[in-house]
């Protein structure tokens, strides 16, 4: 029999928001119905992350990808996007946290300003994921970068303010970060709206786990999420959603353990990416308008997905 899709109809959409410049930009968002079925909006888009720093602590077969262009931050970017199928890429500051390099403010604003300079596609850029330190780190990058577009990835309850309000003067789009909650996401939205923020200038990161770890809360919360914005018509839920899946994936012991750990589960690097891409696409089924992946070949079969689900 042939196959007949079936067209749900809700009252909402997911707001429709620019990243980057030029014609590189990226439209997230924008559709009307739930992941991959409604046929309007804008498709998922992936994107790679970088560091500010030589990746010391990924594993060796990620570093071994890129080898010295790892250590120039704007060179690393700039292979990134001449070489493999991203369509964005993630800075992370991560040079700055207190507790590890302590970098100045100064340096990772010099660090991101080469970046953005380096490439033509958009750019998202991470703090160090101490609140106190990104509250100014990623208000001054914001300043340096203004007018180019970039998302400031992300501000929480301690550091939204300052980072909201700068991201807004800026012409930035700023990232609202919750972990697995639709009210803690919903909470931070109104926050961010009550400052002044343009709720089209706020895009939500709302946590993610690896597939196989706690993944049936995000796909829940994910759906949820979504089906507040478009059956319910819920405008503070309505900001499409960026997953860093990287993070998530590359943590956890499928990935980690080398094959002399544990030889019968093959390849390390293999394992790496499957872990990686069945992450990312859950998170784009379940919602999520872009993610940010570690491995370029997670990156090419992941831009697949998509291209093959959307037609």
């Amino acid at each position: 029999m042939p196959f007949k899709k079936a067209e749900q109809k809700f009252s909402g959409k997911i707001n429709e928001c620019v990243i980057g410049v030029g014609d590189a930009a990226i439209a997230l968002g924008g559709e009307k119905g739930l992941p991959f079925l409604s046929g309007e909006g804008n498709a998922p888009a992936v994107g790679v992350e970088i560091l500010d720093c030589y990746p010391e602590e990924w594993e060796k077969c990620l570093v071994d990808l890129y080898g010295d262009v790892a250590k120039d931050p704007a060179a690393w970017a700039k292979y990134v996007q001449d070489n493999t199928d991203a369509q964005f890429i993630m800075l992370r500051l991560i040079s700055a946290d207190p507790n590890g390099a302590n970098n100045s403010v100064e340096n990772c604003v010099e660090i991101a300003k080469a970046v953005e300079a380096a490439i033509d596609v958009p750019l998202v850029i991470g703090g160090c994921k101490n609140a106190e330190k990104d509250g100014e780190l990623l208000v001054q990058v914001s300043q340096a970068l203004t007018g180019k577009n970039v998302v400031l990835f992300s501000a929480v309850e301690d550091n939204y303010k300052s980072i909201g309000v700068s991201g807004n003067a800026d012409n930035q789009k700023v990232s609202g970060e919750s972990a697995v909650d639709i009210n803690l996401a919903k909470q931070l939205n109104i926050l961010l709206t009550q400052l002044g923020v343009d709720s089209g200038k706020i895009v939500m990161d709302v946590g993610t786990a690896a597939v196989g770890y706690g993944f049936e809360y995000v796909a829940s919360t994910m759906d949820r999420i979504r089906l507040a914005a478009l059956g319910q018509n819920d405008t503070d839920l309505q900001m499409p959603i960026i997953t860093n899946v990287g993070d998530e994936a590359w943590g956890v012991k499928e990935a980690v353990f080398t094959e002399e750990e544990a030889p019968e589960w093959g390849n390390q690097e293999q394992r790496g990416i499957a872990m990686e891409v069945s992450t990312a696409a859950s998170c784009l089924v379940g919602g999520s308008n872009a993610v940010i992946v570690r491995h370029p070949e997670s990156a090419k079969v992941i831009k697949n997905f998509v291209k093959e689900l959307v037609g």
